[in-house]
């Protein structure tokens, strides 16, 4: 697994609220569920590299 690494976002209070709703909905704590959203924009867009397995 990679190492992670720590950093601080700084984000406006309704889009907090939609991502705290949004990982409940999804039985997620809120850092999963950015790491979630994060890892999954980067699929889309083709920035990450593909599991070999």
């Amino acid at each position: 697994m990679a190492e992670k690494k720590s950093f601080v976002l700084r984000i406006d209070s309704e889009t907090m609220k939609a991502i705290e709703k949004w990982a409940a909905d999804e039985f997620r704590s809120i850092n999963g569920q950015l790491e979630w959203m994060i890892n999954k924009s980067l699929k889309d867009a083709g920035r990450l590299k593909k599991d070999t397995k």
